[in-house]
């Protein structure tokens, strides 16, 4: 059946059932990372970096080694000293174990230096008083523009990527380029060419709970690890590289989350817990504190973007180039190339070029934020684009429809798009409500677009049937977004049984194949697929077991509403026959009913949104409220309606928060100066709007039910959305996140003396 005919004939598919988690989380039964507890466990404390950059003279831990309680000290000599890279972890460990314990420079305020394993939480933190650490402070530098000065500090030499032009300071460590056309001849085509800089912030992903771990880890190289994690199996590999453990005899298991959203794909505690249960003989229990999640976990990248766009009269798009760089903090891995292929990716353009630069500072390893590198670009693309309409008199919306990329377009960073949605969420755009509703005095609207890319990965799925007929459905990624309901619905779907009869689990590593990091808005797709096939495999069998009884072949059975049926020649033959009714007697017929299936599903489809805000600013203060906004965005199709919705919104409003308040504040010492909520200011609910949504499906061709990611695409177009209803509401074009009131009120006074 082709995906589009398939909109009507879903039984589970489409539908809003409860979530399977709900009520573990609301009574509290549910387990989180803190929650871990074992027989005798100490609890860890770290030690970290005052400086954000010193060079570590000496560390003495004999005044805390005898201290009461004290039972374990780690420092940067407990950890493996081999730096060849691991079995797929692709040369990064070297990065690894420098952010997870500082070898002999500290790199950033908030560097880890040494860790204490304790009897008590308390003792372990007096008793990193005691460690004495001698440090030669070094030249530091936080601002992506000023580390890659002639004259900046240099981070660290030799880990440039080989892409580097030559000539580019030894902090420039990655380097991406790419479109086509020839975009000088596209600029002398146009009517209006604006040129113009962007500035974002570094932000945090804010997540409620803080990274925790419990770790045990014997002499005998056999370790149990507890952690809240997006991706266990990453957690396994790294351990166990940077402890010299073989991979196998390290068994992790991924608790609930509090929240990620990019920002617990990385490694940041877990191997300094294990290298403290292995040196004390106990179980270790690791949890960070608010500011060390701030001042040591991977914010995203803060951003510094020269973009120039040309137009026609018309409206037509001549030209587009964009410089991008971002950066990474003290190590190589900031996305500097998804941030220019990102860019212009919504817009078929003749003639397109963009650079990024992967730019290394004094700050810790940015980490995944969402989408990583697109909503800055998009902020920053989307900014001219709407000055362009503005100073052309266009519609914004009817401008960005006459450049949208289609099917067939070749986008700015390569191939043709397959079948895609942009249109679709413009055409729903224009058409809602919002779209005209009268505006009052003061306020302003704002459209954007945002584009990402999504993902497939190593998946791995096991089905197992009870024999009433139920399932046991076990996955290895973990639920960061409502995966075991939508992975349910289409296991449902398939197997024709009751979604409330199929339980879903989250294997740890000892129970199921490698499965990659609950990344990249891959889950749903690449999980998900995984569950149509494994399902599929498990009907195959139970139409041979249903066969083998009725005594007919294996080809005249067909399997419908969860049941083998007669079918061909064969067909009312014999009377349906109920899933229970097989599994009842499997045992007798040829053991258990299993489904399994093992890929790395690679049609991930791209995703497209279009987001609507209205803006109000108050000129005497600069204070800015957003009063209506609505998120236009293709799913491909909607597994779980309920879980989209809240996806949508939640990259709103984190794009809220990143577009107005949030952002790391360093000091001229280098230290972050708000490392606390009360200073780092995430939206809370008076800060927000009603976000209302609107699921465009057009369905991805790489997945049998058309399924397209969400988790990311949602939070591409809020910045730029955003920052053009502000800059409208306040009659002046904003260029640097967040818009904070002082900023707003920068810029109306500037604009006041310039006339």
């Amino acid at each position: 059946m082709a995906l589009d005919d398939q909109k009507g004939s879903f039984k589970f598919i489409g539908t809003r059932p409860d979530r399977p988690d709900g009520l573990d989380k609301v009574t509290g039964r549910a387990r989180f990372g803190a929650d871990a507890h074992a027989s005798g466990m100490l609890h860890a404390a770290i030690l970290r970096s005052p400086h954000a950059h010193a060079r570590i003279l000496n560390i003495d831990t004999s005044k805390a080694e005898a201290a009461r309680g004290v039972k374990a000290i780690v420092t940067r000599a407990d950890f493996t000293q081999s730096l060849q890279p691991a079995p797929g972890m692709k040369g990064e460990n070297w990065n690894i174990l420098e952010n997870v314990m500082a070898g002999d420079t500290a790199l950033y305020d908030g560097h880890a230096i040494a860790a204490v394993a304790a009897t008590s939480a308390l003792a372990a933190k007096d008793a990193l008083k005691l460690i004495e650490v001698e440090y030669e402070p070094l030249p530091h530098v936080t601002d992506v523009d000023k580390a890659m000065q002639p004259d900046a500090p240099v981070i660290r030499e030799g880990v440039a990527a080989g892409t580097v032009p030559d000539g580019m300071h030894p902090n420039v460590a990655g380097y991406h380029e790419s479109g086509h056309g020839d975009v000088e001849a596209g600029f002398a085509e146009a009517d209006l060419v604006i040129e113009d800089h962007f500035v974002t912030e570094a932000t945090h992903q804010g997540y409620i709970e803080p990274h925790a771990c419990l770790a045990q880890l014997g002499a005998d190289g056999k370790g149990e690890l507890w952690c809240c994690t997006q991706g266990h199996w990453n957690v396994q590999k790294v351990c166990a590289a940077l402890l010299d453990l073989e991979t196998s005899q390290l068994r992790v298991t991924a608790s609930e989350i509090g929240g990620g959203f990019g920002g617990k794909t990385a490694v940041f505690i877990e191997p300094v817990a294990l290298a403290l249960s292995r040196k004390a003989s106990r179980p270790v229990k690791l949890v960070m504190s608010r500011a060390e999640v701030f001042r040591a976990t991977g914010p995203t990248s803060s951003t510094s973007m020269d973009v120039k766009i040309g137009m026609k009269k018309d409206g037509t798009i001549t030209a587009a180039q964009g410089v991008f760089r971002l950066q990474g903090g003290a190590f190589p891995g900031a996305p500097a190339d998804m941030t220019a292929m990102c860019a212009f990716a919504p817009y078929a353009l003749k003639n397109v070029h963009q650079i990024g630069y992967d730019v290394m500072t004094n700050r810790p390893k940015q980490a995944a934020y969402r989408a990583p590198g697109s909503p800055m670009a998009a902020f920053a693309v989307e900014s001219v684009i709407d000055e362009l309409c503005n100073q052309l008199g266009l519609d914004p919306i009817d401008t960005r429809l006459r450049n949208a990329s289609h099917e067939g377009t070749k986008a700015s960073y390569g191939p043709r798009f397959q079948r895609i949605g942009l249109v679709e969420t413009l055409e729903a755009a224009k058409a809602h409500p919002h779209y005209t509703a009268p505006l009052k005095p003061g306020q302003g609207r704002g459209i954007s677009c945002g584009f990402w890319f999504n993902h497939g990965g190593e998946t791995s799925v096991s089905l197992a049937l009870s024999e009433d007929g139920t399932v046991q459905l076990a996955v290895g990624t973990p639920d960061i977004g409502g995966s075991r309901a939508s992975i349910a619905l289409m296991a449902a779907e398939v197997l024709g049984v009751p979604y409330d009869n199929i339980r879903v689990i989250i294997a740890d590593t000892a129970s199921l194949g490698y499965n990659e990091i609950s990344h990249g808005s891959r889950v749903t797709y690449a999980s998900g697929l995984a569950t149509i096939k494994a399902a599929e495999d498990a009907v195959k069998k139970l139409c041979a077991r249903a066969a083998a009884k009725w005594g007919i072949p294996e080809d005249a059975v067909k399997w419908e509403d969860g049941c083998a049926v007669p079918s061909g020649p064969n067909a009312g033959e014999f009377p349906p026959m109920p899933i229970a009714e097989i599994t009842r007697k499997m045992g007798a017929t040829g053991g258990p009913i299993c489904g399994h299936y093992e890929a790395t599903p690679e049609g991930a489809g791209v995703s497209f949104a279009t987001h609507i805000v209205d803006a109000e600013v108050d000129p005497e203060t600069g204070k800015t409220s957003v009063v209506r906004y609505t998120v236009v965005q293709d799913a491909g199709k909607a597994i779980h309606p309920t879980y989209v919705e809240g996806q949508f919104q939640g990259g709103a409003a984190q794009g809220i928060g990143w577009a107005l308040n949030e952002e790391y504040i360093y000091g001229e010492d280098g230290r972050l100066q708000n490392p606390l909520f009360l200073d780092y200011r995430i939206p809370v609910a008076s800060d927000l709007p009603m976000i209302d949504t609107v699921i465009v499906e057009v369905p991805n061709p790489g997945h049998p039910y058309g399924v397209r990611g969400v988790g990311e695409t949602s939070i591409c177009p809020p910045l730029a959305a955003i920052a053009n209803a502000v800059s409208a509401a306040a009659g002046v074009r904003l260029r640097q996140l967040p818009m904070s009131p002082p900023r707003i009120l920068e810029a109306l006074e500037e604009q006041t003396r310039d006339g």
